[in-house]
């Protein structure tokens, strides 16, 4: 919607199998941070077009692992963000992310 890009869900999904990424915690959230920057990449922008984070976790206590790893593809100043605790997310992923792109912001 103009300079505005709604991005859907990312589950840790291989993008050539479409299977769920096996390993931990970690390696389902590194994995849902790297579809997030293709599908961003796609739209032509970045990571750092995100004004708005949304973290759905089935355990609210890996938010401490999320936002170290997220330091990791994100400059300040870091998008706005909520951590949502979700009974369930698809395919049993521990993890979803789904944000708001805005693009030439000048956050």
């Amino acid at each position: 919607v103009g300079e505005t890009v709604f991005l859907s869900g990312q589950i840790p999904l291989d993008p050539s199998t479409m299977s769920l990424v096996e390993g931990d915690i970690s390696t389902q959230i590194t994995r849902v941070f790297d579809n997030l920057t293709a599908v961003c990449n796609a739209a032509g922008g970045t990571l750092q077009d995100i004004v708005k984070l949304n973290i759905f976790l089935t355990d609210l206590g890996h938010f401490a692992t999320v936002n170290e790893i997220m330091a990791k593809y994100f400059e300040a100043p870091y998008p706005a963000r909520a951590a949502i605790g979700v009974a369930s997310l698809p395919k049993d992923a521990q993890v979803e992310m789904d944000g708001i792109m805005v693009m030439n912001s000048s956050i």
